[in-house]
């Protein structure tokens, strides 16, 4: 039977209330409960009615998984207000920018947190509700509707079109967008990794990624849409990886970025495929190691490809051809075109270009940014700006970025917001990033910095002032002093003559 447009707090609502002792996830093994999560979720959108933030409230959420988290953003969907989650690494002038633009009315913050969040600089008038201390997170979920005094839950009964989440994801050539995810697009998204996954009610989803993610998010859905449960942890640990899957009889596992190289670098252990996964799903898997990560650990890669602007997933790789995205998804179809939009010959590469059977599947807009939506969607599709190329059978590869950006550690890193905060230091007079190949993952940054004249710049400390500035990931690995950069007439740097190898460059990671 085809999807027919739905959200999921409905379905989150009814099994609460039908199964409130039936276990939703296990967080590092404590068990979480649809009825722990009913009354959280309740007692927090009472919190927000209780102060007059009704339907469309944006709430910041600055928080690393745990059980609050998750009472947090079940109580922002039945609530209908908007969730905007903030990556927990996120700092400096990003964080800043990402606050003031998207104005939130709350801030729910990690306890750690909270001094990055005043050091950001961000002008807010929001209720920052911290997650430990006094009047906390904690005394607001604890309570029959929040701290500030009995108020009912507003009504659960909310349009799939309605907005739920406000995801800010990087910009190629200027700052993070924010994508708004609807009800739908969250839905889709999880019924997408179930048919990816071949997710059933006996599954165990071993989840890592954290839920400010779409990876993460997307796996609420799964509880209530085939009855699996999640198995979640802190984080990510290659070394104790395999061993924690063991100890939650985890099925499937979720990868991304470098996860696999990491665990196919552990040392081999006899046990490597003493474990209950049968399927690892996910992006980004090289070609060349597919095979092996399968016949080291016995199981089964199944890899795809999208975008949250698309409801997370657009293709599946149902048929296990090494290096491909798959095909696309029962509500997409994919075009690959020229740069004068004509469809490209089979086999050569084009822009992928994704289009919707199903109405709401594909996001309505940028936050804010009516420039970049009108960018992106053209004549009803989404111009992905990424690269891909079909073979004979009509499966999918894909090619990577055709704009400027960097995919480092699992995310897309802006060339633009880098380069930004490093052009600000006071010895810097031009710089450029590249991404060159990475030990682990799919790239690492290599920062090209032309210094001032007169100026001096000590790379280890130069790297180090960029860190308390950017996000790990959006950090430079690489550094690499120049006299002079080579320009196009108009005065653009020429990456592409940029030496992509890191002989002679600084590296903070090995010195």
């Amino acid at each position: 039977m085809p999807f027919q447009p739905a959200g999921f707090i409905d379905l989150f609502l009814a099994q609460a209330a039908a199964s409130p002792d039936r276990i939703f996830a296990r967080f590092e093994g404590e068990p979480v409960t649809f009825g722990d999560l009913g009354r959280m979720s309740a007692a927090f959108a009472g919190a927000l009615a209780a102060r007059g933030l009704g339907p469309g409230t944006r709430v910041a959420v600055m928080m690393a998984n745990s059980p609050q988290t998750l009472g947090v953003l079940f109580g922002i969907a039945r609530a209908g207000a908007i969730w905007i989650p903030v990556n927990a690494r996120q700092r400096g002038e990003g964080l800043r920018y990402i606050l003031e633009h998207s104005e939130p009315q709350v801030i729910v913050v990690d306890e750690d947190l909270l001094p990055v969040v005043e050091a950001s600089g961000a002008k807010v008038d929001a209720w920052i509700l911290r997650a430990g201390g006094e009047g906390s997170l904690a005394a607001v979920l604890s309570g029959p509707a929040g701290a500030a005094g009995p108020a009912k839950a507003p009504d659960p009964a909310i349009d799939p079109a309605t907005p739920f989440a406000i995801m800010y994801t990087s910009g190629t050539t200027g700052r993070p967008k924010g994508v708004l995810v609807t009800h739908l697009m969250l839905r889709l998204a999880g019924e997408s990794v179930a048919q990816l996954s071949l997710a059933g009610p006996d599954d165990v989803f071993f989840v890592w990624e954290p839920l400010y993610h779409i990876g993460g998010a997307q796996t609420l859905v799964l509880p209530l849409i085939r009855g699996a449960r999640l198995a979640m942890v802190g984080r990510f640990s290659a070394s104790r990886f395999w061993d924690q899957v063991r100890a939650e009889g985890a099925t499937r596992i979720h990868y991304l970025g470098g996860i696999l190289q990491l665990l196919l670098k552990q040392p081999p252990r006899p046990d490597d495929r003493s474990h209950p996964v049968s399927i690892a799903w996910g992006g980004g898997c090289p070609a060349e190691i597919w095979r092996p990560f399968e016949e080291r650990f016995g199981v089964q890669v199944r890899e795809c490809y999208g975008m949250t602007e698309a409801s997370s997933l657009t293709t599946c790789n149902e048929t296990g051809i090494v290096g491909s995205v798959g095909r696309p998804l029962p509500w997409f179809t994919v075009d690959l075109l020229d740069e004068s939009g004509a469809p490209v010959p089979q086999g050569e590469k084009g822009e992928i270009v994704v289009r919707t059977r199903l109405p709401g599947a594909i996001f309505p807009g940028y936050f804010r940014n009516p420039e970049a939506t009108a960018a992106a969607l053209r004549d009803g599709a989404l111009h992905t700006g990424d690269s891909g190329s079909f073979d004979a059978e009509g499966n999918l590869f894909f090619h990577g970025r055709l704009s400027d950006s960097v995919r480092c550690r699992g995310e897309n890193v802006s060339a633009w917001e880098v380069e930004h905060v490093a052009a600000s230091h006071p010895a810097v007079e031009d710089c450029a990033i590249i991404g060159v190949p990475a030990e682990i993952g799919e790239q690492d940054i290599k920062l090209f910095v032309k210094p001032k004249p007169g100026a001096a710049i000590d790379p280890a400390s130069f790297l180090a002032w960029l860190a308390e500035r950017l996000a790990p990931y959006q950090t430079p690995r690489y550094l690499a002093l120049v006299a002079e950069f080579e320009r196009t007439p108009s005065e653009r740097i020429m990456k592409h003559k940029l030496p992509r190898d890191t002989a002679g460059a600084f590296d903070r990671e090995r010195r």
